[in-house]
């Protein structure tokens, strides 16, 4: 079973760096555990990272999402297909497409693209200024994002999933 965790956002903006960060606690656990799951981190969305995805059975992708519904630093985690709206963090730009038609098309091209794709998602606010620091609230939410995507492993790697 091929599983890919990717940290995505861009890690010289503040904030938006989270998914970056989180991952690279990710990758320390996973090889503590010796677990077969590869990390990687990407900075674009859309019809690139959907090249990515190409052959692996289960993704985790773990972003900054801003929605304004909740406090900054709170942790969520749901399927890509449970997304509400595709524009919500950076699943989309001006030169680009959505994730979601990203994977749409890829599919109607046979490329081999999981339909289980989780998201870890951790609420920011401010992901414009340029520095390597994250805000203190986000920062702190380091920690409960990699258990997410730890216990969403779990799940998937114990045959639960």
């Amino acid at each position: 079973m091929k599983t890919l965790v990717i940290g995505l956002g861009n890690p010289i903006l503040g904030d938006d760096g989270v998914g970056w960060r989180t991952a690279e606690q990710v990758r320390l656990q996973i090889e503590k555990l010796s677990l077969p799951v590869e990390v990687d981190y990407l900075s674009l969305g859309g019809l690139s990272l959907m090249e990515r995805l190409v052959g692996y059975e289960n993704v985790i992708i773990i972003d900054a999402i801003y929605s304004g519904q909740k406090p900054v630093g709170s942790v969520d985690s749901f399927s890509l297909d449970e997304l509400h709206n595709p524009n919500d963090g950076h699943t989309a730009s001006a030169h680009d497409t959505t994730l979601m038609t990203a994977l749409n098309a890829g599919r109607c091209l046979s490329l081999s693209l999981s339909e289980n794709i989780q998201v870890v998602a951790v609420e920011v606010k401010n992901v414009y200024d340029f520095s390597e620091e994250l805000s203190a609230p986000v920062a702190a939410s380091v920690p409960l994002a990699v258990d997410r995507v730890m216990e969403l492993l779990g799940t998937l790697h114990s045959g639960k999933g």
